[in-house]
């Protein structure tokens, strides 16, 4: 049953969810959850390790981590260091900067004319780039004694350069040789409560059209020659979702009206993913592949993108970034 229904979201944690609400245990996938109730910070660990755990949840074999923080989206200049040091401890899982002259290449996807999909090079735009000047003046010239080799890249979308953007990544890696690339993306969400309030860090890279069998654009291991960490925010929100939810609150309504209790024992008979597909026919085709996102999204992703660029040049140069 479940396989006939996909509901449009990048968060593994989101994936998860879906096959607990319908009371489905999934094999080979493992789930964590830490709460920081000082910081109101949320880490959910989602680990697929079989073949068949991806397949069910239609995600790579891999680890998932998701910061959920709901005041993030708060101009708080404070609560964002926070975060940003949050995200830095659990990067450190994935990057290894012990080695000397270690290489990362950053990549910005999407596309800096239409905000919600401008997180990525907003990003590049406040890192700290070193490659060109250790390149050319040593290590020392950072005044660190490790400094690390860190060049980015913001390759656009199809539309402007007429390339998939893992052509050009292909391309640079060929020449540069960095040891790893970090991509930072937009991505899109299940639940309009975790809009712009939550950081997904991922060691399997970007599979923009798995969702849809579509692997052409992968930029993973595979596809490119090295690790590639995935940090994604959902900045967007399928139409169906919006409508789906409100369905919910109507429902639940509904059991508290004498009159009307009926209709909601007719719905409740749907599980959430059917549930999902019947809004889907119903509000089709006027707002089927139509994605919402909220009216303060310049401001909000400004901020985020420069909470997770702190968090970058922090762990590029040890202390260096405290200093600027």
């Amino acid at each position: 049953m479940i396989e006939r229904y996909s509901v449009r979201t990048d968060l593994a944690l989101e994936q998860k969810e879906r096959f607990e609400s319908d009371n489905v245990e999934v094999q080979g996938v493992v789930l964590e959850e830490d709460y920081d109730e000082e910081r109101e910070i949320r880490i959910t660990t989602v680990k697929i390790e079989t073949e068949n755990g991806a397949k069910t949840m239609g995600k790579p074999v891999g680890t998932y981590i998701t910061m959920e923080a709901p005041n993030m989206t708060v101009p708080d200049d404070g609560y964002h260091e926070e975060i940003s040091e949050e995200l830095l401890k659990h990067m450190k899982q994935f990057v290894n900067l012990e080695k000397e002259d270690y290489s990362v290449l950053v990549v910005g996807l999407g596309n800096r004319k239409v905000t919600p999909d401008a997180l990525g090079p907003y990003v590049v735009d406040n890192l700290s780039i070193t490659r060109h000047i250790v390149k050319e003046y040593g290590k020392y010239a950072m005044g660190e004694e490790r400094a690390h080799l860190i060049s980015a890249i913001v390759p656009g979308v199809m539309g402007q350069t007429g390339m998939e953007t893992v052509e050009i990544i292909r391309g640079i890696v060929h020449e540069t040789k960095p040891d790893m690339i970090i991509a930072i993306d937009a991505l899109a969400a299940r639940s309009s409560r975790r809009l712009n309030s939550t950081i997904q860090i991922a060691d399997t890279g970007i599979n923009p059209g798995s969702g849809v069998g579509n692997h052409r654009n992968a930029i993973t291991r595979e596809t490119v020659g090295v690790p590639v960490i995935a940090i994604g925010v959902p900045t967007v929100v399928d139409a169906a979702t919006i409508v789906n939810d409100t369905m919910e609150n109507l429902i639940e309504a509904l059991e508290n009206s004498e009159t009307l209790r009926g209709v909601s024992v007719v719905m409740q008979g749907y599980n959430a993913a059917e549930k999902y597909e019947l809004i889907r026919e119903l509000i089709s085709p006027h707002l089927n592949g139509l994605f919402v996102t909220p009216k303060d999204i310049d401001e909000t992703v400004k901020r985020i993108s420069y909470t997770i660029s702190e968090s970058l040049n922090m762990l590029f140069s040890e202390g260096h970034a405290h200093n600027q």
